[in-house]
């Protein structure tokens, strides 16, 4: 893990936020709140609700997650989203993708990183 402050959000999650929460959502039903929560004790740090609802939005207009309104214990409602029978499919079919797409680029960042380092010799 690299140290410092990372900007996941403004770079590479924000590429692949729909895969990482229905990731979550594979492990069970979240509110949004939770969701954040668990993304950032993944080490991907804060993921805000101005990128994290539209996404969850598009997921739940795709037929991916389903919203329902749960009454909140000490203060208001929230909306808790699970992941539908097609979104555990499309997760499934993301994941098998997902490795090919990172074998190609670790094959990638390897061929430019042996390249520096002969150049530098």
């Amino acid at each position: 893990m690299p140290e410092g402050p990372v900007d996941w959000q403004s770079g590479w999650l924000r590429g692949v936020l729909e895969l990482a929460l229905a990731a979550v959502l594979d492990e069970g039903s979240r509110h949004g709140y939770g969701l954040a929560q668990r993304l950032a004790e993944q080490g991907f740090g804060q993921v805000r609700g101005g990128a994290l609802y539209p996404v969850l939005g598009r997921m739940e207009r795709e037929g991916a997650v389903t919203a329902t309104w749960e009454p909140g214990e000490s203060g208001p409602g929230r909306k808790v989203y699970t992941l539908t029978s097609a979104g555990r499919e499309r997760l499934r079919g993301q994941r098998a993708q997902w490795g090919r797409f990172s074998v190609l680029m670790d094959d990638l960042l390897d061929t430019k990183t042996d390249q520096a380092l002969q150049e530098e010799t």
